[in-house]
């Protein structure tokens, strides 16, 4: 990732044409798809020299510069997020040091008494906690070890989870983008260089969408499932950033009262009730800490 924000340029360059942003189209052959460079430069008001420089990783623009990019790109709310941070600019400096991230009892509690599934992720989409409805969703993440309980890593190569999904191939590209973000704000961090290049390597799916440099934040959004037990649900999924640490994000699935979805959870948490954690596994595993 030696030249991230100018790899993402050209991505988002390529996803352009001169019809799209208002340039009138010459009709001479493209040597490559999208914008080129002197349309990208005409866009934000700057040289293609210059351009050209902050492109090729040669030359750091300014914050105003990188705006002015922004709106030529027509990059979204998110994009325009993960460009600043690229380039440094309004983007948490990482420290050297990293710890292994806690969540507190508080959250714990709180992962208890929510009806719903929830589960807390961490850096890099690691499963930090989870409460016993989550866990009959999704998988028995207990069952891991506690560096393989990462959610993107289970939604690209756990064939359990992956079955889960309906839409895997729109929840998939989603992780990647939001792995994309974290690698802006954390382009330091060696667990999430270990984790990209490894599902990059076993994976064609998640190497291409890498390549794409397309980027999101966690919000909200739909999930289609596709449960052994309760059958096809659609749950929506909410994200709440814990206050005393960001890089800890309460994640929940809800579905509205009296829908189908509503109705499959209420049997699911039944069932989980009664499946009680077997002798073999009587130690406490409901709620992780993971580094």
């Amino acid at each position: 990732m030696s030249n991230a924000l100018g790899e993402f340029l050209k991505a988002r360059r390529a996803e352009l044409t001169p019809s799209a942003v208002g340039l009138p189209v010459d009709g001479l052959p493209r040597r490559v798809p999208g914008l080129r460079r002197e349309e990208v430069a005409l866009l934000a008001s700057i040289s293609v020299q210059y351009y050209t420089r902050v492109e090729q990783g040669r030359l750091k623009a300014s914050a105003p510069v990188l705006v002015a990019l922004a709106e030529a790109l027509r990059l979204d709310d998110d994009q325009r997020t993960y460009l600043l941070e690229l380039a440094g600019k309004d983007a948490p400096r990482p420290s050297r040091r990293r710890t292994a991230q806690k969540v507190r009892p508080q959250t714990r509690r709180l992962l208890d008494a929510l009806g719903v599934p929830a589960l807390v992720l961490g850096r890099r989409m690691d499963i930090l906690a989870w409460n016993p409805l989550a866990a009959a969703l999704l998988t028995d993440f207990s069952r891991l070890p506690e560096k393989q309980r990462n959610y993107a890593r289970l939604v690209f190569s756990d064939s359990e989870v992956r079955e889960r999904y309906e839409n895997w191939e729109a929840v998939a590209p989603d992780c990647v983008a939001f792995l994309r973000m974290e690698a802006a704000r954390h382009p330091d961090d060696p667990r999430l260089t270990e984790l990209v290049g490894d599902l990059s390597i076993k994976d064609p799916h998640f190497r291409r969408w890498w390549a794409a440099h397309n980027v999101a934040a966690q919000t909200t959004g739909v999930k289609m499932l596709r449960h052994p037990l309760v059958g096809e649900l659609t749950l929506d999924w909410e994200t709440l950033v814990c206050a005393t640490d960001p890089d800890q994000q309460l994640v929940v699935w809800t579905a509205e009262p009296g829908s189908v979805g509503h109705d499959a959870l209420t049997f699911l948490a039944s069932w989980a009730a009664s499946h009680a954690p077997d002798a073999h596994s009587a130690r406490p595993h409901r709620h992780h800490d993971a580094r």
